[in-house]
């Protein structure tokens, strides 16, 4: 099992925020962040299905959620029809998602 608050989730700095890459697993029981992947990945499980955007729509709102910040400011930029994806996030350092992402993990 990887432990899931040693990793750094792969995040690239941006000049108005940051981008991560994020593995989704779809119609799981309820939203959560699995883990960390050993290549920095965050690892997401989404009960949404993979239907006509609702699983995409779901991730944003779920970040979103766990990030304390409003969905307009993600952004999903590829991986629109697979399980990896990778998201631009305004507003905030990559310092400061990487601790939001520890705590709703600690949370969860």
């Amino acid at each position: 099992m990887i432990n899931k608050t040693r990793k750094t989730p792969r995040f690239h700095d941006g000049m108005t925020g940051a981008a991560l890459a994020v593995r989704v697993t779809t119609r799981a029981p309820h939203n959560e962040v699995v883990a960390i992947q050993e290549d920095g990945t965050l690892k997401v499980r989404l009960a949404a299905v993979p239907l006509q955007g609702k699983a995409n729509h779901a991730l944003i709102s779920f970040l979103a959620d766990i990030l304390g910040i409003s969905p307009g400011k993600i952004e999903l930029v590829a991986g629109q029809t697979g399980r990896n994806k990778l998201v631009t996030i305004t507003g905030l350092t990559s310092a400061e998602i990487h601790q939001r992402i520890l705590d709703a993990i600690k949370a969860q």
